[in-house]
Parts: C-alpha cells; sequence; structure tokens
C-alpha cells in the first residue's frame, strides 16, 4: 500500500483530509501528517497516525519529510508574499526525495493574465502548478473554488440589518464546502485514474442577488444587495475599522466574480464524490435560520 502524507495538516482543510482517509479504512501505519510546529503534534498523533515536521522555508526538512512518501498532497501556503519561493522549494524536495504522484491545492480561475483581480493570489498557484507539471512526477492539480465556510466573511457581520454590500454585480461564485473539498482530496488520494490531471473542485455557482434573496426568505424581510465601484467598498469598509488587507482581498474576489473568474459548471467533484455538492442555500438555512 502507498505511504501517504498530507502537508499543512494542522489546518482545517489538511485536518479534514486526513479524518477522510481514517473514516474510509485507510491503515493508520500508511498516513503521514507533515506540520510545521512541533508544539501542535499532539492532536494528530492521537489519531495513531505519523507525524513529522517540515517547513516551507527549510528545503532539508522537506527532502527528510518527503522520504519514502508515495502520494503527496501539497496543500499550499497561506504566506501570499513568499509563497512562489516556498512551494518551488517543496517541488524540488518532493521530486528528489522520490515522491512518485504529487497533488497541489490550486485555486479556481480562469484567466491567467496579469490583469486579473486576483492575479496577485493565482499567479503563485500558477507558477507552482508549472513546476509540477515539469518536474517528471505524476501529479494532480485540484483547482479549489473558494470555501463556503468564508461566505459569511463576504457578507458581513450585519448583513441582516445592513444588507449585502459588495463590488461583485450579477457575477457568480461556486462555493463549496471544505470539509467537502477535504473529502474530495481524499478519495483522490486513496484511489486510481487521476494522474497527470487538473479538476476543478466546486459546487454550485450563485451569484450575490441569489444569496440576498435567500436570505430575505428566511428572515421574513427584504435584504438589500448593492454593487458599489470597488474603491467606494474599499473606503467605506476601511472607514469602518475592517483591515484594509483584508477588504482589498474582498474586493479582488467580487471583481473577479463580476467578470466570471470564479464561476463553475464542473461536474469533477460530483463524480468524484458520487453525490451532489452541498448548496449554498441549505448553508444559508443554516447560517441564518
Amino acid at each position: 500500500m502507498d505511504k501517504i502524507m498530507v502537508t499543512g495538516a494542522n489546518g482545517h482543510y489538511g485536518r479534514g483530509v486526513l479524518k477522510a482517509l481514517l473514516n474510509n479504512g485507510l491503515e493508520k501505519r500508511n498516513i503521514y501528517a507533515m506540520i510545521r510546529d512541533k508544539t501542535k503534534a499532539s492532536e494528530l498523533q492521537s489519531l495513531g497516525i505519523h507525524v513529522v515536521f517540515g517547513d516551507y522555508d527549510d528545503y532539508d526538512s522537506l527532502l527528510k519529510a518527503f522520504s519514502g512518501i508515495d502520494r503527496l498532497l501539497f496543500v499550499s501556503g497561506s504566506d501570499v508574499r513568499n509563497r512562489t519561493i516556498q512551494h518551488k522549494l517543496v517541488v524540488k524536495a518532493a521530486k528528489n526525495a522520490g515522491v512518485k504522484h504529487i497533488l497541489y491545492t490550486s485555486q479556481l480561475h480562469k484567466s491567467d493574465h496579469r490583469d486579473s483581480p486576483i492575479y496577485f493570489i493565482i499567479k503563485s498557484h500558477l507558477a507552482t502548478e508549472t513546476a509540477i507539471m515539469n518536474s517528471g512526477m505524476n501529479f494532480t492539480i485540484l483547482r479549489n473554488a473558494l470555501y463556503m465556510d468564508m461566505l459569511p466573511e463576504f457578507l458581513g457581520k450585519k448583513v441582516v440589518e445592513d444588507g449585502i454590500f459588495l463590488p461583485a454585480g450579477q457575477g457568480k461564485i461556486a462555493f463549496t464546502l471544505r470539509s467537502e473539498m477535504a473529502e474530495t482530496a481524499a478519495v483522490i488520494l486513496r484511489s486510481q485514474g487521476h494522474k497527470n490531471k487538473v479538476y476543478e473542485i466546486s459546487g454550485s455557482s450563485i451569484s450575490f442577488t441569489e444569496i440576498a434573496q435567500k436570505i430575505s426568505e428566511i428572515k421574513g424581510h427584504n435584504i438589500t444587495y448593492l454593487s458599489p465601484d470597488p474603491k467606494v467598498f474599499i473606503n467605506a469598509a476601511v472607514k469602518k475599522g475592517a483591515p484594509r488587507m483584508l477588504i482589498k482581498m474582498l474586493a479582488g474576489f467580487a471583481q473577479a466574480a463580476r467578470i466570471g473568474e470564479l464561476d463553475s459548471e464542473s461536474s469533477h467533484m460530483e463524480k468524484l464524490l458520487g453525490r451532489k455538492p452541498a448548496q449554498v442555500n441549505d448553508f444559508l438555512q443554516q447560517i441564518y435560520s
């Protein structure tokens, strides 16, 4: 049986993949979790799996961690500024350690152009995908949609009182549950037929107009949706005390949605899971009822 490793194993997504592997009967002795912080090993160790240490900034630690691993789920890092350099180190270490098949969590997108509103996010993913495809290792690229779990961040804490205020126009986003994305990655890790493929891991798409209509239905009164100019949105949010970096990121994703960058009609996830992914309307019902 192949030895499987998940990086970023202390994160919600990484833990979700590990638990999905265990829930589907994969033997604990064949599962490896890589973490950066040694003080946070206890929860994973309690699962009975192997826990190893590796840092995306430390090539030698990565080479040691990946030694003997057959299938590697490479969870993308969160350091956007340094991510391209870090990721190339990961790919180099995986190749030199003899990893046979690498899976990578990329970002759902339609355009590779520099003028994309989310180029600042996807440029490191594009560089990583290229490095992986040129490495000679078998690969599977998971172009993950935006987490449905983050939808309340887009809507704001006072959405019921103030409505939705985002520069997304009538664009749609394929919001998808993080837990189901993790489950999908686990399916790919423990099955065959995924070599050298690119999958869009996404649920069904929805607009903020439709989201406003659904929350209106749940709450029993009208929830407005206004799509302002991006600069107006950023200035208004910052004036209310929101962190500028977070708001610029939300604005970028909203503008990307406006031009169709985050929409998806892919059936990849449904076929891999063997069922339809969770719907945004059901998620909204749970959150706002």
